[in-house]
């Protein structure tokens, strides 16, 4: 059975939309060891609408990237969406409805880990439904000051058991977090 792992860029003040505009500077060889790790254990990923058009239109194009590109790109990918009927980037299956349900039959179809990264409105249906097994908050040591927080108020409570660190070079600091059960 596959394991959904959300991993997020964040920063101090809970920022993860458009990392690319200030995570750079604390990108490191560790850094990017950890997220070719992170990629290799996985199967598949899954995202949200935003997300998916914002990777589509920035992978294919990416010169340099080796191995991790040519994944990235062909890698099965689920676009969960409303409004979208189909998608171009490498192998792409649009989830239109019952997404708590599809995901679930993703987590048996796959062995390895479903990457879920940025797709805020998406990250927030899968805590909703439970369907998180790990949480990768790859905190950043900056305070952004505006943009989309991961976290927002009135989302339901829920607790989680840290399961592991790791302190990057940069300043990143990896959290790794488990739901916790019975909480």
């Amino acid at each position: 059975m596959g394991k959904l792992v959300v991993t997020e860029y964040i920063s101090m003040d809970g920022v993860f939309e458009e990392p690319g505009r200030w995570s750079f500077p604390f990108f490191s060889d560790d850094a990017g060891e950890f997220k070719d790790k992170e990629l290799a254990a996985s199967d598949a990923q899954l995202l949200g609408r935003l997300t998916y058009e914002g990777f589509a239109k920035a992978w294919p194009t990416m010169e340099g990237t080796g191995d991790f590109g040519v994944k990235m790109n062909t890698m099965p990918k689920y676009l969960v969406s409303t409004t979208v009927d189909h998608g171009d980037w490498g192998p792409t299956t649009v989830i239109k409805d019952k997404v708590p349900e599809e995901v679930a039959k993703l987590k048996e179809k796959y062995t390895g880990d479903i990457l879920v990264a940025g797709s805020g409105k998406l990250v927030e249906t899968l805590i909703e439904h439970d369907l998180v097994d790990e949480y990768r908050f790859m905190v950043h040591p900056i305070f952004v000051g505006s943009g989309k927080r991961l976290f927002h108020e009135g989302q339901p409570k829920k607790v989680l058991k840290l399961i592991d660190t790791k302190v990057l070079t940069s300043g990143i600091t990896i959290l790794f977090y488990a739901p916790a059960a019975g909480k």
